[in-house]
């Protein structure tokens, strides 16, 4: 059974058609790239499987058991976590305490939580204490424990993409979607941003799906493609089958060979 499974999603506003029967599969332990021009659907399928846009028709499965049936709230629990490609920090925050809104939100979702927490038992002390080691711990390893008491206002670009980044690896996802991660970026980051998303992938045990305009990047870390055009799926494949479609060149990639953003 493949972890995320998308089947013939439709997804429209008004009379444009923003997703066309779209399906695919993301198998336990890969990294899928989803690419495609702009317009094409990507953002939008990220926005239906974490429950933010209402397909018209299809469905979105994880692990057999449908999203749609799941209230928006609901997908952390699931195991689901995502970036944004406009990050959603909150500047006047420090980055730990930034890390620690995607820690709590799994936390607060167990149900144990509530009346201990209203009481001020000291479980809840506990659990406080260890979602602080944790996200600290997660900062070491995208490698900004460094500023983890500083305000996020002020920072580097670079710097707050691995602040969101870290948040999502806070909710101990299963499944992490990683919207324009490279957006922004100049091109050392980006080599370093390669080096640290299979560096991750690795150490959290995740699946990983990627959203990216920058190929250099989707070429470099995924183990599969998957290609949007006008809400439609032109192309499915090894990053080197995608590379050589016909459909693709057309469509995305352009007639020459590109090597970074496209």
């Amino acid at each position: 059974m493949a972890l995320l499974s998308v089947r013939d999603l439709t997804v429209r506003f008004g009379g444009i058609v923003a997703l066309d029967g779209v399906s695919f599969d993301v198998e336990k332990g890969i990294t899928l790239g989803l690419i495609g021009p702009n317009g094409a659907g990507k953002t939008t399928l990220f926005n239906a499987i974490t429950r933010i846009y209402k397909p018209q028709s299809g469905d979105i499965l994880f692990e057999g058991q449908s999203l749609l049936r799941s209230p928006r709230h609901d997908i952390v629990r699931h195991g689901i976590a995502r970036t944004f490609q406009n990050l959603e920090l909150f500047r006047r925050m420090s980055v730990l305490d930034n890390v620690l809104v995607g820690r709590h939100t799994k936390i607060s979702r167990s149900r144990w939580y509530f009346l201990p927490a209203a009481l001020g038992l000291p479980s809840v002390r506990r659990a406080e204490r260890r979602a602080r080691e944790r996200a600290l711990a997660i900062l070491e390893d995208v490698g900004i424990a460094d500023v983890a008491h500083r305000p996020v206002a002020g920072l580097p670009f670079g710097t707050l993409k691995a602040v969101e980044l870290a948040r999502g690896l806070a909710s101990d996802p299963r499944l992490l979607l990683l919207d324009e991660p490279a957006g922004g970026l100049n091109h050392e980051e980006v080599a370093e941003l390669v080096g640290m998303i299979k560096h991750i992938q690795k150490r959290y045990d995740l699946t990983l799906l990627i959203v990216e305009h920058h190929m250099n990047l989707v070429m470099k870390v995924s183990d599969q493609v998957v290609v949007l055009d006008f809400g439609k799926k032109i192309a499915e494949g090894s990053p080197r089958e995608v590379q050589e479609d016909n459909r693709v060149i057309a469509a995305y990639l352009g007639t020459a060979e590109e090597d970074g953003a496209a």
